[in-house]
């Protein structure tokens, strides 16, 4: 399934993080108890956290199965991909000049990030030679 939004609130943000560093094939228990580890102050109901896997599901970033009358949950993508379809997202809504929004944004590079940029630009087109 494709990703379809890449917007994802802050305790959605922690469960795919559970779900790529702990999965796959986690059940609502499963994240809940990986939650409990965490740093998190409160006990989340069950059908809180089955509510926000269900909604990840549902925006194509978390893929699930049946498991009997429950599911199981996984990432639908890695966190690169996840990021790559953010940045995707963001450039496809631009209405002005995409080159000079780009150019805004590497305004603010650091200069470790610009070499990231540039390695990565290398790699592609040594991928399409």
């Amino acid at each position: 399934m494709p990703l379809r939004s890449s917007s994802l609130g802050d305790l959605e943000r922690v469960v795919m993080e559970i779900l790529w560093s702990e999965g796959p094939d986690l059940s609502v228990r499963d994240v809940i108890d990986h939650l409990a580890r965490r740093e998190h102050d409160k006990e989340l109901a069950y059908t809180t956290v089955m509510t926000v896997l269900d909604r990840l599901a549902k925006k194509g970033v978390a893929d699930r199965t049946r498991d009997g009358r429950a599911w199981r949950y996984s990432a639908a993508a890695s966190r690169e991909e996840l990021a790559a379809t953010a940045l995707r997202s963001a450039l496809d809504t631009v209405q002005a000049d995409r080159t000079a929004a780009m150019l805004h944004f590497l305004d603010d590079a650091s200069p470790g990030e610009l070499d990231d940029l540039r390695a990565a630009l290398a790699e592609v087109e040594r991928r399409r030679a």
